[in-house]
């Protein structure tokens, strides 16, 4: 990915984050961070980077917008598995738009995971389409910009910075882990000394 970016510049941003906002789970992180990586070598554009990413969003965004539209539910049910779109990741973003109405797509632009599947039950609802397309630019402007600024910032020590946020994303998962299995290991417990005291 980063070699596709390196070589085609705006283009691959605006290919990788079509793709990323119609609901195809390439990572917006690395896209719009080595984007922002390149502009601070002299190579790209920060504004035009952030322009290309916010776009490349909204053509995305328009096209799972189209499939809800269209298709709904049992389309993206049915074929989902074909670009790794989960029918959890569905249902969470179904949920977020239920609960929050149409500032749903703007707010669900700013989340990970959300942000990539919010199009879909927006078109499934019919919202409007100048409105959808208004909200979603605004929502992916300030997400795309944070992290093009981030990469922008980390310049040359890019690499470096990638691998502290692996190692950190490893300790939070070993973290989880530990406490998933230590909350699991208190209720065995419990149930079974509930069991001995009724006996």
């Amino acid at each position: 990915m980063e070699n596709f970016i390196a070589s085609w510049g705006y283009i691959a941003v605006f290919v990788l984050m079509v793709a990323e906002s119609a609901c195809i789970p390439v990572p917006s992180e690395l896209i719009m961070t080595f984007a922002g990586v390149l502009a601070a070598t002299g190579k790209l554009n920060l504004a035009l980077v952030i322009l290309m990413g916010a776009v490349g969003n909204i053509f995305g965004a328009y096209i799972a917008w189209a499939v809800g539209r269209t298709g709904g539910r049992a389309l993206v049910i049915r074929y989902g598995k074909y670009v790794f779109l989960r029918v959890h990741d569905l249902e969470r973003a179904e949920r977020w738009f239920a609960k929050r109405g149409q500032a749903a797509v703007f707010f669900g632009r700013l989340l990970p995971v959300v942000r990539t599947f919010i199009s879909l039950p927006a078109g499934v609802a019919e919202m409007e389409p100048i409105r959808f397309g208004i909200y979603t630019f605004l929502g992916s402007v300030p997400f795309v910009g944070v992290l093009a600024v981030v990469g922008y910032a980390v310049g040359s020590n890019y690499h470096a910075f990638v691998k502290d946020v692996q190692d950190l994303g490893y300790l939070i998962a070993v973290v989880l882990v530990t406490g998933i299995a230590a909350f699991i290991y208190r209720r065995i417990r419990t149930n079974a000394s509930e069991i001995t005291d009724s006996v």
